[in-house]
C-alpha cells in the first residue's frame, strides 16, 4: 500500500515538472522565438534580445513570425504602436495557420491622424472564413507607453485581452454547427505596413510619408503554450486533470468580473460589430451572433 502511494506521488510529481518543462512558458529573447520574414534591415532586434523594432519606410514595411507553431495556448506580447501621424499604416499582430482553409486570430492596430484615437481591429478566422469583424478604441494611447495584448485560446473559446482587460469573445460553438479553430496549429506573425488605401477614414486620409520611417516596438513575449511538432503536440501525452489543474488558460472561460470587464468595453469602446450590421447580412445575423452569450 505505501509502495503504491509512493509510486502515485511520485508520478504526479513526475507530471508537474514534464508539464511545467514542455508546455513552454517562455520568455526567451527575440533572437530564440523569432525569424525576421521581411523587410531586411527594417526589421531589428536590439538590447541583447529583449526589444524588436518593426519599421515602415515609403520603400517597404517589416514583419516577423515565431520559430515554434502552438496548438492552444496564451499569447502575450508588449506593443508600443507608432506615434504621431500614423494615418495609413497597420501594425498586424495574430495567430495564423497555413493554407486556403486556415484559421486565425487577428489583433490589427489602424493608424491615425496625431490626435485622433487608434482603432483595434479584431478578426476570426476558421477553416478559411472570416467577416467576423469587431473594432475598438483603446481607453489610452497605446503610443505612449507599451501595453499588453494577449490571446488566450483553448478548446472552449479564444479571448482577446488588452492589460488583461477581455474585449472580445469567441465561443466554440461546434454543436450547432459553426467551425471552431482546434486542429490547424499556427504560428504568431507580426508586420508593420502600409494600407493606406483602406486604414484610415475607409482610405480618406493617406501615408504622410514625410513623417517615415514609422516604428513599432515589441518585448516581453511570453507563449505560456502546447507546441506542435512532427504531427504532436507537447501537451498531447499529459492527462486532461493534469493540464486542468496547472494551466489556467487551457479551461479559461469569463468569471463574473470577466464578464462586466467585456460589457464596458463593449459599451464605452466598441465602435463596429459585424453581429450587429443588420445592412451586411439581410437575411439575418451569423449563426454564431444568435446564440453567442458575449455579444
Amino acid at each position: 500500500m505505501a509502495t503504491d502511494t509512493y509510486h502515485r506521488i511520485s508520478v504526479m510529481f513526475l507530471l508537474l515538472f514534464i508539464l511545467s518543462s514542455i508546455m513552454v512558458a517562455n520568455a526567451g529573447t527575440f533572437y530564440e522565438d523569432f525569424n525576421i520574414t521581411w523587410g531586411e534591415h527594417r526589421a531589428m532586434i536590439l538590447d541583447n534580445g529583449k526589444l524588436l523594432t518593426l519599421n515602415l519606410d515609403q520603400i517597404c514595411g517589416s514583419g516577423f513570425q515565431s520559430k515554434r507553431s502552438y496548438l492552444f495556448g496564451r499569447i502575450d506580447m508588449q506593443l508600443k504602436l507608432v506615434s504621431g501621424n500614423s494615418a495609413g499604416t497597420v501594425t498586424a499582430y495574430y495567430l495564423s495557420s497555413e493554407g486556403p482553409n486556415h484559421d486565425e486570430i487577428d489583433f490589427e492596430f489602424l493608424g491615425n491622424l496625431s490626435g485622433d484615437p487608434y482603432i483595434v481591429h479584431t478578426n476570426v478566422f476558421t477553416q478559411g472564413k472570416g467577416d467576423r469583424e469587431q473594432q475598438f478604441y483603446l481607453w489610452f494611447d497605446p503610443t505612449k507607453d507599451f501595453h499588453t495584448y494577449s490571446i488566450v485560446w483553448n478548446p472552449r473559446c479564444i479571448i482577446l485581452l488588452v492589460d488583461n482587460i477581455p474585449i472580445r469573445v469567441f465561443e466554440n460553438q461546434e454543436s450547432i454547427g459553426i467551425p471552431f479553430p482546434k486542429s490547424q496549429p499556427m504560428k504568431l506573425y507580426s508586420s508593420l505596413w502600409n494600407a493606406d488605401q483602406w486604414a484610415t477614414r475607409g482610405g480618406l486620409v493617406k501615408t504622410d510619408w514625410s513623417k517615415a520611417p514609422f516604428t513599432a516596438y515589441y518585448r516581453n513575449f511570453n507563449a505560456n503554450a502546447c507546441v506542435w511538432s512532427r504531427d504532436s503536440s507537447s501537451c498531447s501525452s499529459l492527462s486532461t486533470n493534469t493540464m486542468t489543474n496547472r494551466a489556467n488558460w487551457q479551461t479559461l472561460g469569463l468569471d463574473a468580473n470577466g464578464r462586466r470587464r467585456l460589457r464596458w468595453v463593449q459599451k464605452y469602446y466598441m465602435i463596429y460589430n459585424y453581429c450587429t450590421d443588420f445592412k451586411r447580412f439581410p437575411e439575418g445575423r451569423p449563426k454564431e451572433c444568435r446564440h453567442s452569450r458575449s455579444l
